[in-house]
């Protein structure tokens, strides 16, 4: 994920598990054995009610590695993912691993990227990288997405057709890709060069590794698809999320999001980040079924 403080804290919150006796449900169970199927019903005024709906899963924060990560849960997030038969499968970054506490090694793109290879949907299987994938090596990212057969975008947008829907995907570079002795990042994306591709009216389904471009949307995007927070990877009862990292806290932590008639969805992710913990936010494949608001 990436964010000031975030190893600190997510530190403090495992020394409270072992204190409460959950710490072996929230290293051992929740992000290793758990998998959550979230369902997200989007009615979007930008989606024609000519439109017919679409299903699309979204898979989010892969962070492989062993053992936290392996090849074998790969394989189980991909049956899991064929098996909600999906219309449209959205990659959204971060397959590179990103533990900083503990012994792992992180997975060669080509060990991951023989699992995802196995993914498919009549629309296709479509990707953006994340900030750790630049922040490790992107070059090694983009060729094991090369080698899995799956399209990864930067600043692009494609014209997709599902029966009489016809509709933009477009896909952003990340926001946070490079970052500096001080802690500040610059991005590479370009939103308003990549919707100057969709300027002939359809609508378009954007695809973003961090949810905070969101707040620039415009109208015309039907639905916003994002991931990076892990849902905040730590959801304490009473509490809640101790760490996100978003510059607007809890605003896009997870879940669906509408404002101002837009709509956003975050995913929980999949993977780890800091520490292999997860507690109240299982790892999910999320998916999405989006249909007209008028229909």
């Amino acid at each position: 994920m990436g964010v000031t403080r975030r190893g600190f804290l997510t530190g403090m919150a495992a020394t409270a598990f072992g204190t409460t006796g959950l710490s072996g449900y929230a290293f051992a169970i929740e992000p290793h054995l758990r998998l959550h199927v979230a369902e997200h019903d989007v009615r979007s005024i930008a989606w024609p009610k000519q439109y017919p709906p679409i299903r699309i899963a979204m898979l989010s924060d892969l962070h492989a590695c062993d053992p936290w990560m392996p090849v074998t849960r790969i394989d189980e997030i991909v049956d899991a993912t064929l098996a909600q038969r999906p219309h449209l499968i959205v990659l959204l970054g971060d397959f590179a691993a990103s533990l900083r506490y503990l012994h792992y090694s992180p997975l060669a793109p080509e060990d991951w990227a023989r699992p995802l290879s196995r993914l498919s949907a009549p629309l296709g299987v479509h990707a953006v990288l994340g900030n750790h994938d630049w922040w490790t090596d992107v070059h090694a990212i983009r060729t094991g997405l090369k080698r899995a057969r799956i399209e990864t975008y930067e600043n692009d947008a494609t014209l997709l057709r599902h029966g009489r829907a016809r509709f933009w995907l477009a896909g952003l570079g990340d926001q946070l890709a490079y970052r500096n002795a001080r802690g500040a990042y610059r991005g590479v994306h370009d939103l308003r060069g990549t919707m100057q591709q969709t300027l002939d009216g359809r609508p378009v389904l954007m695809m973003a590794h961090e949810p905070d471009i969101f707040v620039k949307m415009p109208p015309r995007v039907a639905l916003t698809m994002a991931g990076h927070t892990h849902g905040g990877q730590i959801r304490l009862p009473g509490i809640g999320r101790p760490v996100i990292p978003s510059k607007y806290g809890d605003r896009y932590a997870y879940g669906h999001i509408v404002e101002n008639r837009r709509h956003l969805v975050v995913s929980a992710g999949l993977g780890c980040s800091g520490l292999p913990i997860r507690f109240g936010v299982p790892p999910e494949v999320t998916m999405v079924t989006l249909r007209s608001a008028e229909a």
